[in-house]
């Protein structure tokens, strides 16, 4: 589940900004977690809940294999759900891709697959397991939970990945910064208290980034 160029350039064309769009094709080319979420949730067709979705290209590439009946993406930047829910528009995914201005406080009606990458790490420790728990809370019994984060153990990958968060808290483009790096035991200990078996897998792609994907699943 790997898309080809113009698959990537085709959904790129639905952001309108020149900047968005080129952010965009680098980012499906580059980035290993899109295709990886997809193999983990072949075979389930639920809906996916994905907290901190950003401009919500997870959907529009899961979309594009036609992998989901519904995406509902929360984040709480209303400019990049603003950015996001025009593309879908803009590629008659209007119904079946929602993106809303939310937090991991609001509550939602439905359950399914849930998505949660690259957003621990943005907490304060002591928030980091409610946003666990609200994840599980709203997985199916046959969902799967997938998440993406950076992990603290003292690698040269974590020392790079802690150089990168520098430079994005530099940039602004996530206000306030990385809070807290979680350790593998921080996430599993969570997890596994709710009844969810835990898979572990590296996700270095073709960077320095320590970044490791998390499937779990009842």
């Amino acid at each position: 589940m790997i898309l080809d160029k113009a698959q990537r350039r085709a959904i790129a064309s639905r952001f309108d900004r020149r900047g968005d769009r080129f952010y965009v094709t680098g980012k499906l080319a580059s980035d290993p977690v899109y295709a990886a979420t997809a193999r983990a949730l072949a075979g389930r067709r639920l809906p996916l809940i994905d907290i901190g979705c950003g401009m919500g290209l997870l959907g529009h590439y899961l979309h594009a294999f036609d992998a989901l009946d519904q995406y509902t993406g929360l984040d709480h930047d209303p400019a990049k759900i603003a950015t996001g829910q025009a593309a879908a528009e803009r590629a008659g995914l209007g119904q079946r891709l929602n993106l809303q201005v939310a937090d991991a406080t609001t509550p939602l009606a439905h359950q399914g697959h849930v998505a949660l990458l690259d957003v621990l790490h943005y907490l304060p420790a002591d928030r980091q397991a409610s946003l666990l728990n609200y994840a599980v809370d709203h997985l199916a019994e046959n969902g799967v939970l997938v998440l993406r984060n950076v992990i603290r153990d003292g690698s040269w990958r974590f020392r790079a990945t802690v150089w990168e968060e520098w430079v994005i808290k530099a940039s602004r483009w996530i206000p306030g910064g990385a809070q807290y790096f979680p350790s593998e035991q921080d996430i599993r200990s969570v997890l596994e208290a709710r009844g969810l078996r835990v898979v572990f897998t590296p996700l270095f792609g073709r960077t320095p980034y320590n970044s490791y994907l998390m499937v779990a699943q009842r």
